[in-house]
């Protein structure tokens, strides 16, 4: 199945029916007074987060959505039929913004979470409701509200504890199939990973967590290039941020830099989630023989300053791996325990993860209206040039 984490849909909440204007007509009975009842309510458009659901391939061809309007009302005080609502499934992780107003709406993070995104035009009333002593034959009657119609985008955040982040071929993919069941594609060839995978990691009995594998991040990802900008928002709302360095390069490139081009890249992309805990994983370290490991390590690691959590292992021979997901569940652990004991400690993440989210989405617009900016000027040029070819006369003699 296609990955797909962001869509463009259009929502139109059904219309209220009407009201209706009757009176009461039988044999015997003179003057039986106004009977017209109220109209239907419109169906609304909700969105429900399903567990079911990964990607929002379902809306990347049917992007139009509308729910039923409500009925007319009938005679004899009967009230028009109510137009059901309109449920959209969508993977959890969603988040809904406006695309006019660019707000957000919500975030559907829960499995059953649902977020009304339009809602359904009030009905109109019938010539009943207008009745009085001295209005005993009213004809007035009120038509029903339109349905809301809005212009939304869906951006899907894969939910993950711990994410992956590094240079393409640092072994992302390698280390997610060591140490979980998921299947990404690993080869003995350079090429990268086009969607995030993720993966449940089992850590002791009751004990797991999530990974994602994150396609990687080249130099000017900032700016656009490669495919790791469109993906770094999912590293959003993970826990921790594990930065994975090749340690012996088949192209004989300095880990070092490596290391440099992405935290270069992620500060660019947001300060903030920058500042997310993270930490260093040096990978392949079966290539390197003797002391030559050791002193590899000791000198990346006096010239970055390092003094997060350092972990040395080489995921195809799944060495070390293991320590290092004994460490991460209880770093997640103790995080939850600090969560629950102090107030202080909570509202310091939250904030976080508010400014995260807010400068990704800030800097994915900004790439968004800058794309959008260079297609209107080629086709203004586009233009520019048919216009000057239109001049052009040639006259037979």
């Amino acid at each position: 199945m296609k990955f797909v984490d962001e869509v463009a849909i259009s929502v139109k909440a059904g219309d209220g029916g009407n009201g209706l204007c009757s009176f009461r007509r039988e044999k015997f009975i003179e003057k039986g007074g106004p009977n017209g009842g109220d109209g239907g309510d419109g169906g609304s458009i909700w969105l429900e987060a399903a567990d079911n659901l990964n990607t929002l391939v379902d809306y990347r061809y049917t992007r139009s959505f509308q729910a039923p309007n409500g009925a007319k009302g009938g005679s004899n005080e009967c009230t028009g039929a109510k137009g059901d609502d309109l449920i959209l499934p969508v993977p959890v992780g969603t988040t809904v913004i406006d695309s006019n107003t660019r707000e957000v709406m919500g975030d559907l993070t829960a499995p059953g979470q649902r977020l009304l995104v339009a809602q359904g035009g009030w009905h109109g009333l019938g010539n009943t409701r207008f009745k009085s002593s001295i209005n005993r034959a009213p004809r007035q009657t009120s038509p029903g509200k339109p349905g809301e119609a809005r212009d939304l985008k869906l951006e899907l955040k894969v939910l993950a504890d711990v994410g992956l982040l590094g240079l393409p071929n640092a072994g992302k993919s390698t280390l997610i199939r060591a140490v979980s069941a998921a299947r990404p594609k690993v080869a003995d060839y350079p090429f990268t990973t086009l969607v995030p995978n993720l993966g449940v990691v089992s850590v002791g009995r009751y004990k797991s967590f999530v990974i994602a594998d994150i396609p990687g991040l080249i130099e000017g990802a900032a700016e656009g290039a490669g495919l790791g900008i469109r993906f770094l928002k999912h590293l959003a709302r993970t826990r921790l941020l594990l930065h994975l360095v090749d340690m012996a390069p088949l192209d004989g490139s300095d880990p070092l830099e490596a290391v440099r081009v992405i935290l270069g890249e992620l500060a660019k992309f947001s300060p903030a989630l920058a500042q997310r805990e993270r930490w260093l994983v040096l990978n392949k370290a079966d290539q390197l023989v003797g002391d030559e490991r050791e002193e590899r390590v000791k000198a990346l690691l006096k010239a970055l300053g390092w003094n997060a959590p350092v972990f040395v292992i080489s995921a195809l021979q799944r060495e070390g791996t293991e320590a290092l997901c004994a460490a991460i569940m209880r770093h997640l652990d103790e995080r939850e325990q600090r969560l629950a004991e102090e107030p202080g400690y909570s509202e310091a993440l939250v904030a976080l993860d508010e400014r995260i989210e807010n400068e990704a989405r800030a800097r994915l617009q900004g790439l968004d209206d800058q794309r959008a900016a260079r297609r209107r000027q080629a086709k203004a040029e586009a233009e520019d040039v048919d216009d000057d070819e239109a001049e052009v006369f040639y006259v037979r003699e």
